[in-house]
């Protein structure tokens, strides 16, 4: 069990708590670059901040505060100009750094600033450093930054708090019972095929490194020199689970935290473009949870029994009354670490995983990964020629 001390420390988000310091050391992906052109100027909150996101008429990408100065109208009406965002309300103008750049009517333009945070655009999301400067680069990790993908988001608004969904990727266990036991007994109540087997885990561990964890599983039918026990799969600190890998792409799970209480999901998938293929428009798919009729998330596949176990939790999970035991190690591994750099914050320190020099950074930032035959996102089982465990079929993302 945790004390009630530890569990914020752990899962507060607002900008003077130590988690949210923690968390504001790095760059948050809050949307989608189509999105934002359809649409210019959008409400965000991120990280317990009411913030307004707009791209200018010359293309510039703006995140500043909520109001207006003048008189705290909500800049999300706010009409998109040359030099900035102009108020619905009295045409007050905010550069893309929070300044007022324009006041009609007034004889002069008072010296005003509203808060304004770092934003860029990478792989078809638009992200955001919320941090002191001076700001770490944006990692360009694989997936975003090749530009031999094929690439495309499904984004979900989640009632819970992050750390639950990152939690829940550092105990592989759960696999064999809330994807195997659980969908297959899912399947059954609904007259479909059972869509697993359910081979038990018989060992997993987790190697820290640079940018996260590699977590390893061996499962009963598999040798130890199988890539899920040799290499496994990365989380990158704080918030991604990188899902799978190999020859054909993969996908990253972005734990977006909105506030305390709510989450922002990205699935975002990638593939490689094979010879002969075409480059695809960048795809973007919305998406709710869904509730049966006792208000519970409904778990009809992989993804969204993982939702179910997250939302399950509450809003913030009691972990004042849970009892961890072996096969959370994996959970209390990724809980201290969140610790000690929340440590190395409160000394001044770069957390791990801030990239700041530009050659690691170019052209892209490569992580190992499983590589075992894939399809789609079910992984298949060479010995028994069935299909086993996988990230779900969630999405069509390139349909």
């Amino acid at each position: 069990m945790l004390t009630k001390e530890v569990n914020e420390r752990l899962t507060q988000t607002g900008p003077e708590t130590p988690g949210g310091k923690l968390l504001r050391m790095y760059w948050h992906a809050i949307a989608a670059a189509e999105d934002l052109a359809k649409e210019p100027v959008q409400p965000v909150r991120l990280l317990s901040e009411n913030l307004t996101l707009f791209r200018d008429l010359k293309g510039n990408l703006g995140l500043i505060g909520e109001r207006c100065a003048h008189r705290a109208i909500s800049l999300a009406y706010g009409i998109p100009q040359e030099n900035g965002l102009r108020c619905a309300y009295h045409g007050w103008t905010y550069d893309t750094e929070g300044h007022v750049v324009d006041m009609p009517f007034e004889p002069a333009c008072l010296p005003l600033k509203i808060k304004a945070y770092s934003v860029q655009e990478m792989g078809g999301l638009i992200w955001a450093y919320l941090g002191p400067d001076p700001a770490p680069l944006l990692p360009r990790f694989e997936g975003y930054a090749r530009e031999d993908i094929n690439r495309g988001v499904l984004i979900k608004p989640l009632p819970c708090n992050w750390l639950q969904c990152m939690d829940n990727s550092m105990d592989p266990v759960h696999f064999e019972h809330l994807h195997g036991h659980y969908g297959n007994y899912f399947n059954r109540k609904h007259g479909k095929p059972e869509a697993m087997l359910t081979p038990p885990h018989l060992k997993i561990d987790f190697d820290v490194f640079e940018y996260g964890i590699y977590k390893r599983r061996l499962i009963e039918g598999e040798t130890e020199d199988c890539d899920d026990w040799t290499i496994g799969h990365p989380i990158l600190f704080p918030n991604t689970l990188v899902v799978v890998g190999g020859a054909w792409g993969g996908s990253y799970q972005i734990r977006t935290p909105t506030d305390d209480t709510h989450t922002l999901h990205f699935l975002y998938q990638f593939r490689y473009i094979k010879d002969g293929e075409e480059k695809k428009p960048f795809n973007v798919r919305h998406d709710e949870v869904r509730w049966d009729q006792f208000g519970l998330a409904i778990g009809d596949g992989v993804i969204p029994q993982d939702e179910m176990a997250w939302i399950g939790q509450g809003p913030i999970s009691a972990r004042t009354q849970e009892h961890l035991v072996t096969s959370d190690k994996g959970v209390i591994l990724y809980h201290n670490l969140i610790l000690e750099n929340i440590a190395k914050v409160e000394r001044g320190e770069d957390p791990m995983g801030i990239v700041r020099d530009p050659d690691i950074n170019e052209p892209y930032i490569p992580i190992r990964h499983e590589g075992v035959a894939r399809e789609g996102f079910a992984r298949v089982d060479r010995q028994r020629g069935s299909r086993l465990a996988g990230a779900g079929t969630a999405t069509e993302w390139n349909r």
